[in-house]
C-alpha cells in the first residue's frame, strides 16, 4: 500500500539550503506528522525557515514472511522430540539436580521463586546457556557428516564441566542416550556419526541429542527448544521433590521460563563456540560442593 511522506527544505542563516526527505509512520497521519515537525521547527526559526511539501511514496513495505515463520514441524520430527526428550527415555535425567540440591540445603533456593530465579540465572548465563550453544555446533557438525568437527564439539562439552558430578551428569546422559537411540530408533547415518563415539569416549548430552536430531533430520531452532525446555523441566522437577514445592508451583515456573527458552533457542540457532561464556558461578560452585553434601537425595 502506498506510504505518506514529506519533503523538508530549509534555509539556513548561512544561505545554505537543506532538502530531506521524511516517511511517515504507519498507523499515524501526516497531519500529526506535520505538527509535531512544527513544533520542532519552532526551537530552530531563528536559524532556518523551513517549507514542508507532503508527498505520496509508492514504494511497498517489505512482505513479512509468514509462511517460512510458522511452517510446521513435521509430525515425524515432532515424535521424536517428544520421545527422546520425555522423562519415560532412559538416560537417568531424574538422579541429576545440577547442583541445585546444594542450593536447597544451603538455603539459597527455598520457594517457587527461589527456584524460578534459580533456574532463569542458569539459562541466562550457565550450563543451560552453553549446553544450546554446543548442541548448535554439534547438529551442524553432524548435519554436514563432519566426524572431526562433532568429535571436536564433544570433546569441549566434555572440557567444560566445572566440576566431577556435573561432568559425570552430562557424559552419563550422552551416553545412555545414544545407546538408547541406536537401539530403538536405528539410523544409519547416526551409527556412521557414532563410531567416532566408542564405547568409554565422553559424550555430552547436548552433543548426543544433537547428533540424533540432525541424523533424523529435526530442524535445528526446535531440537533446541526441545531440549532447553527438557533441561528447565528436569531441574524444575528436582525442586518440586527436593524443596518441596506443589506440583502446580513447578508447572507454573515452567510456563514462566517458556519465552526464555524460546528466547535461548533463538540466540543458540546463530551462535558459534566463539559465543560460549557464563557467569553462573554460584551454580558451579553449588555442584562442587555437592559432592561431599552429607545427606543427598541426586548424583549431582
Amino acid at each position: 500500500m502506498p506510504r505518506e511522506g514529506m519533503t523538508i527544505t530549509g534555509m539556513t542563516t548561512m544561505g545554505m539550503t537543506i532538502t530531506t526527505t521524511i516517511m511517515g509512520i504507519p498507523g499515524t497521519s501526516m497531519a500529526t506528522t506535520i505538527m509535531a515537525m512544527r513544533t520542532i521547527m519552532i526551537t530552530v526559526t531563528a536559524m532556518i525557515t523551513v517549507t514542508i511539501t507532503p508527498i505520496t511514496m509508492t514504494e511497498p513495505l517489505p512482505a513479512f514472511d509468514m509462511a517460512a515463520a510458522e511452517k510446521p514441524l513435521a509430525i515425524a520430527a515432532l515424535q521424536r522430540l517428544l520421545a527422546w526428550l520425555s522423562p519415560a527415555f532412559p538416560v537417568g535425567a531424574y538422579s541429576y539436580s545440577h547442583g541445585l540440591e546444594w542450593a536447597i540445603e544451603d538455603g539459597t533456593v527455598t520457594t517457587p521463586a527461589d527456584l524460578q530465579s534459580w533456574i532463569a540465572d542458569v539459562l541466562r548465563h550457565g550450563g543451560g546457556r552453553s549446553d544450546a550453544i554446543l548442541f548448535a555446533a554439534a547438529w551442524r557438525a553432524a548435519r554436514a557428516g563432519d566426524q572431526r568437527a562433532l568429535a571436536e564439539v564433544a570433546e569441549l562439552a566434555a572440557a567444560l564441566q566445572p566440576s566431577r558430578e556435573r561432568h559425570l551428569e552430562t557424559t552419563a546422559q550422552g551416553r545412555a542416550f545414544l545407546d538408547t537411540v541406536a537401539a530403538t530408533w536405528p539410523d544409519a547415518r547416526l551409527a556412521a556419526l557414532a563410531t567416532a563415539f566408542p564405547a568409554g569416549t565422553p559424550i555430552a548430552y547436548p552433543v548426543a541429542v544433537a547428533m540424533a536430531a540432525a541424523s533424523e533430520g529435526v530442524p535445528l531452532r526446535p531440537a533446541l527448544a526441545a531440549f532447553a525446555g527438557g533441561f528447565v523441566a528436569n531441574l524444575v522437577s528436582a525442586g518440586v521433590r527436593a524443596i518441596p514445592i506443589g506440583q502446580t508451583d513447578g508447572q507454573r515456573i515452567i510456563a514462566a521460563l517458556a519465552p526464555m527458552v524460546e528466547e535461548l533457542a533463538r540466540f543458540a540457532e546463530g551462535a558459534t563456540p566463539d559465543d560460549l561464556g557464563g557467569a553462573a558461578l554460584r551454580a558451579d560452585i553449588a555442584s562442587m560442593k555437592h559432592e561431599t553434601q552429607y545427606t543427598r537425595l541426586f548424583r549431582s
